[in-house]
């Protein structure tokens, strides 16, 4: 007797991390949920764990780096047919670093660090978009965390 046959069909086998990665993601889920710990590709797992903080902490760089890009602009580019969305771009991307320090509140730890790398990479880029236009070598305003998140600097000029 083919015992096989007389347990039904085998499950198909695990999609492989390279080759399907949402379906590896839910599978792995699944396996977790069922603590069916033996079959997990730990390998991945560990990787992909260890990713997710490195995707965060780029992710907050980021949204720094664009926000401080679009408050420059605003404070000192003179183009008033532009200034609505510049501040629409800085209400979004201080709307989506409130999300990302309540999703990860560690991040916030972070804030001076990466404010200092992002500040340097938004006056770059600013300044090579807009040569004639003098901007500050350091942020003249406070830095601090509630400030950056709320406060309309344009509207209260250093």
């Amino acid at each position: 007797m083919n015992f096989s046959s007389a347990l039904g069909p085998a499950p198909p086998p695990s999609p492989g991390y390279d080759q399907d990665f949402l379906l590896w993601l839910e599978d792995t889920a699944a396996k977790l949920k069922a603590r069916d710990f033996e079959h997990l590709d730990l390998e991945a797992l560990i990787e992909e764990v260890g990713s997710l903080g490195r995707s965060q902490r780029r992710e907050l760089s980021s949204r720094l780096t664009r926000l401080l890009e679009h408050l420059l602009k605003r404070l000192y580019v003179t183009s008033p047919q532009d200034d609505r969305g510049w501040e629409q771009t800085i209400r979004h991307q201080r709307l989506e670093l409130r999300l990302l320090l309540e999703d990860s509140p560690s991040l916030k730890g972070l804030w001076v660090d990466r404010l200092g790398k992002a500040w340097t990479e938004a006056l770059a880029l600013v300044r090579q978009d807009y040569p004639d236009t003098p901007f500050p070598d350091e942020w003249p305003f406070e830095a601090d965390l509630e400030a950056m998140l709320d406060r309309p600097f344009w509207q209260t000029p250093p």
